[in-house]
């Protein structure tokens, strides 16, 4: 998934960042709230984890920004702030989870993982969408329960076509999902051309079906609609 954490402890920041992006996620980063605001308005995230004391602003107006524009993304604050009013007002504004400092890396990252499958799969643990079956928490997809071998990237980019079924998804959104800030060296999309041949034909040798869609000079959906 893609994760943008907001904090301006910037030594607790690059930790967080380390040990989410070692579980498998693309992990942005955010010191500071004019950073975080431009972030959260040009990039799509999965999760923000953010913190409600910034030196240039409040992590509470960065969840009302979210939630006036409508964003769909989850949210869980971090702050070492422990005073009830806080907890309460960060949840009543859209927030969805609240984790006080000092807190176990391992532990926001089940966080992490519980929101997102609350939000995306329902509180299940494996994905269904016809003959494919993914288990994200164990990077594992089977076609028509016969194990398929993925690359890393094959497996996040048939992870987040099948979470976003039946939606038009630019190549751009494609590329910074996957990617994050880092997208912005490339100089073309065609690696995700390459990764896509190779999840197609992968697929099919287990007699699965082709539902990623090409929408001319736009991008792909995903989807068994004609």
């Amino acid at each position: 998934m893609k994760i943008l954490v907001i904090e301006d402890n910037v030594e607790l920041l690059h930790d967080i960042r380390d040990f989410l992006e070692r579980e498998g996620n693309v992990c942005e980063i955010a010191n500071n709230y004019e950073s975080a605001y431009m972030k959260v308005g040009i990039f799509p995230y999965d999760i923000l984890v953010v913190d409600i004391t910034l030196p240039d602003g409040n992590g509470l107006d960065i969840i009302r920004e979210t939630k006036k524009e409508n964003i769909d993304v989850g949210i869980i604050i971090i702050s070492a702030k422990n005073a009830l009013e806080d907890k309460i007002k960060g949840l009543e504004i859209g927030a969805d989870d609240y984790l006080t400092k000092p807190f176990y890396l391992p532990e926001l990252n089940a966080r992490i993982n519980a929101l997102y499958r609350r939000k995306v799969y329902k509180g299940s643990k494996e994905i269904l969408f016809n003959e494919i079956k993914i288990k994200p928490e164990r990077y594992e997809v089977f076609i028509h329960d016969q194990p398929l071998s993925l690359t890393k990237k094959e497996f996040d980019i048939l992870h987040f076509f099948v979470a976003n079924k039946n939606r038009l998804l630019t190549k751009e959104a494609i590329a910074e999902h996957l990617w994050g800030d880092h997208i912005e060296m490339a100089d073309s999309f065609k690696f995700i051309y390459t990764h896509l041949a190779n999840l197609r034909k992968k697929i099919a040798g287990l007699g699965g079906n082709d539902y990623i869609k090409s929408i001319y000079r736009v991008g792909y959906k995903f989807t068994d609609r004609e």
